[in-house]
């Protein structure tokens, strides 16, 4: 796919941890920029316990390990170390429940549709006294409160005595004010109440809202109220601030409010959770990928410092585990190998059949296989650089292998394949088709240069692969950058004969048809086109002139400086010289805003190191490496590690590392590709920047809260995902791996 058929941390997971900078105390080098010295964070990840079509209203971790929660449809448990849930309530008593509490002899108490429930010793018994439903319970020093429509009782297993206490029915909270009193919420305000007094405040001065939901103490002994607009601050029963959407709020509906054993503060909204933590940093989390459902009913946290979310499709758990950068990438080099290389060594993403489960993956096919092989082969280049372990060489040689069978499957003598795949399966993607007239004539005008192919698979000479033409332009320039690498820094001398000559062919067999791929038909496929009648003179291709020149001239220079064959160097010349395609080239960073996509700063991206380590001449070298610098002044803002390592790579800089660093530490482990839907939010803008014709956020957000990664996605997207994708790490892995080879990052 292409085009526009192709339309994606200042913030740390679960604590904020400082990056370690070093330098050289040389004072010759005093300039040298710092490097990552790789250190212990902590890296956050969701475990999902359904409870389909219960509306789970609070959740309680107990002191055994246990986990309680009070659904639309009873209260359920799920003993310590099982997914399982098993009802607590049966017969006629169950139905309806709305809270739970644990007091300090380990008595959990269940506010239920008809009462208040004790559980202790493996037994369930109501309790004397509490009229149902029981909407709120607190227990403080021996003492058992508990509150609903019905009215509001103080006592404990013995027995409740009814509190003459003029309060509103709507009850949504309540907690111990950590003397002899209670703040309790409701849908008119927030009471204080003691046995000898009893104060209500709803006015705006006092309340961004008067309905609500959630309270809580933070570290510093301050009052949160949250509700209707936001969270109230109070301090000494005065208001001392306010957070808003205007503050990283994700919804205006604040559901409920907890401080968490590291001290921050966590908000739930119905837009998932955000935390804000004492160093003035905050974080959301929001999306399937970290919640059963976006909406947060209730949170609270077990001894381990887990956080257990209450939503209305279940719990989720928020859980935490130290990891360096090292051991992350081990953790994804594992999955990698498991589930996302596929014979005959394809690196690309699976597919769930039940999606969100990676226990149901199977390989599947994708029209981008050859180019993200490529970026899979480079990343074993750069490991081996970086480590010298055989295994990634060996990696690198089986990759290369299949991006060379690429080329040899089609039988032709320098065209190669999208991807193969088994002539044994029956479902591959964009299969083979026929265009009636009428269909041709409507695409056509769609898009004038639409290229009808109907035969996308073609079966092997040996009868053993299917594999897909229509080759596009990434996958060369994908190609490119894996054989770059893999021939500078890994290849032997006999394997650099061999990349050479595989180069020297493909460029060779652009030549021989005026620059262009052409497909078995002869015919040039519908994005794979280089040549100046083209690219200089149908306006057509105008919106493609400044890179496609940029594409050829890396090529030619590629093979020139692979082979030394002169040609390459003679038609290179020539672009330059009669064709001005270095003139076209220096407009890439002035592209028309209408022409512009997010997908073509990474082919960009590709080529820079080809350019400039592979030009001897000072003027040409000069004029690369001003562009570079010139372009990546317009990507800085994306914090794309991948972009900043290349720049690093082709420049002998080290730029931009923080945010690099970042985005390795912020990314997720679960690479399930979830749909994120950022329209939801009210924290947040929906622009037309920087790509003109995508919906896009105002803010760029920490990679823990993207759709999952491929380069070639705008990293700004709105909305989008497919939960039956797992997406390949090395998005991930190659970053990372050039950062250890440059000398950035650590062991």
């Amino acid at each position: 796919m292409r085009r526009f058929e192709k339309q994606l941390i200042a913030w740390l997971l679960g604590g904020f941890v400082p990056l370690l900078w070093c330098c050289r105390n040389d004072k010759t080098v005093d300039n040298d920029p710092p490097f990552y010295q790789d250190a212990v964070f902590i890296q956050e990840y969701h475990e999902a316990y359904p409870l389909e079509d219960n509306d789970v209203r609070a959740v309680l971790p107990d002191r055994d390990g246990n986990v309680w929660a009070a659904t639309a449809k009873g209260v359920f448990r799920k003993l310590k170390g099982y997914s399982n849930w098993g009802p607590m309530l049966e017969g006629e008593i169950n139905g309806p429940s709305f809270a739970l509490a644990q007091d300090s002899a380990g008595t959990v108490w269940l506010g239920n549709w008809n009462g208040l429930y004790q559980y202790k010793n493996g037994t369930v018994a109501k309790a004397n006294g509490p009229v149902g439903p029981i909407s709120a319970i607190c227990t403080r020093a021996g003492n058992v409160y508990a509150i609903g429509p019905n009215g509001f009782w103080a006592g404990n297993a013995g027995g409740f005595t009814s509190q003459k206490a003029a309060i509103a029915r709507s009850v949504r909270d309540v907690i111990s004010d950590g003397k002899d009193g209670l703040w309790i919420a409701s849908d008119v305000g927030l009471y204080h109440w003691t046995p000898s007094y009893l104060e209500h405040t709803y006015k705006p001065d006092a309340l961004i809202a008067a309905y609500a939901k959630g309270l809580a103490y933070n570290h510093d002994g301050k009052l949160w109220i949250g509700g209707l607009g936001g969270v109230t601050i109070q301090n000494n029963g005065q208001k001392e601030s306010e957070l808003r959407t205007t503050d990283g709020i994700p919804s205006t509906y604040v559901t409920a409010v907890r401080l968490a054993p590291d001290s921050s503060m966590w908000v739930g909204t119905q837009t998932g959770v955000v935390r804000f933590r004492k160093d003035g940093s905050r974080s959301l989390l929001f999306s399937r990928r970290w919640l059963v459902d976006d909406q947060v009913n209730d949170i609270a946290f077990d001894k381990e410092g887990n956080a257990w979310i209450a939503t209305p499709k279940g719990v989720s758990a928020i859980k935490k585990r130290d990891m360096t950068l090292a051991s992350k990438s081990v953790f994804f080099y594992d999955v990698l190998m498991k589930r996302h290389i596929r014979a005959p060594w394809i690196a690309g993403q699976a597919h769930l059949r039940v999606p969100g489960d990676t226990t149901t993956w199977e390989p599947e096919d994708d029209d981008n296989d050859g180019e993200f092989t490529g970026n899979y082969l480079a990343m074993e280049s750069f490991r081996y650089a970086a480590t010298k372990d055989p295994v990634a060489k060996e990696n690198a040689k089986k990759a290369f292998g299949f991006l060379k069978m690429l080329q040899e499957v089609t039988g032709t003598h320098g065209f190669f394949a999208r991807t193969i795949i088994p002539a044994s399966w029956t479902h591959m993607h964009d299969g083979n088709r026929t265009y009636t007239e009428r269909e041709r004539a409507d695409e056509l005008v769609k898009e004038p240069r639409f290229k009808p192919v109907e035969t996308r698979w073609h079966l092997s000479g040996d009868k053993r692969w299917l594999w897909k033409g229509d080759t596009s332009s990434d996958e060369m320039c994908g190609h490119m950058f894996g054989y770059y690498h893999y021939y500078t820094l890994v290849a032997d001398a006999a394997e650099k004969k061999v990349i050479a000559a595989h180069v020297g062919m493909i460029v060779d067999y652009l030549m021989q048809h005026n620059l262009n791929f052409a497909d078995v038909d002869g015919k040039a496929t519908r994005w794979s086109v280089w040549s100046p009648d083209q690219l200089n003179r149908d306006p057509e291709w105008l919106p493609d002139r400044n890179q496609n020149s940029m594409e050829m001239l890396a090529f030619l220079k590629l093979a020139h400086f692979m082979t030394g064959n002169a040609k390459y160097q003679n038609e290179y010349l020539r672009l330059i010289e009669k064709e001005h395609y270095l003139d076209n080239m220096k407009e890439v960073t002035k592209q028309n805003p209408a022409w512009f996509i997010y997908f073509d700063v990474v082919l960009q991206a590709y080529l820079y190191p080809i350019l400039i380590h592979c030009e001897r001449d000072p003027e040409r070298l000069k004029f690369y490496k001003n562009h570079l610098e010139e372009w990546f002044v317009m990507r800085k803002g994306d914090h794309n590690p991948l972009v900043n390592f290349i720049y690093n790579e082709s420049l002998g800089k080290k730029a931009e590392l923080k945010n690099s660093v970042d985005f390795l530490i912020d990314t997720p482990l679960d690479l399930v590709d979830w749909p994120i839907d950022h329209r939801k939010r009210e924290d947040i803008q929906v622009v037309r920047t920087p790509v003109l014709e995508d919906e896009q956020v105002s803010a760029l957000q920490p990679a823990s809260i993207r759709l999952t990664v491929r380069w070639d996605k705008n990293p700004w997207t709105l909305t989008g995902g497919d939960p039956q994708v797992e997406r390949e790490p090395v998005f991930w892995l190659l970053p990372y791996w050039m950062g250890r080879y440059l000398g950035m990052i650590s062991k």
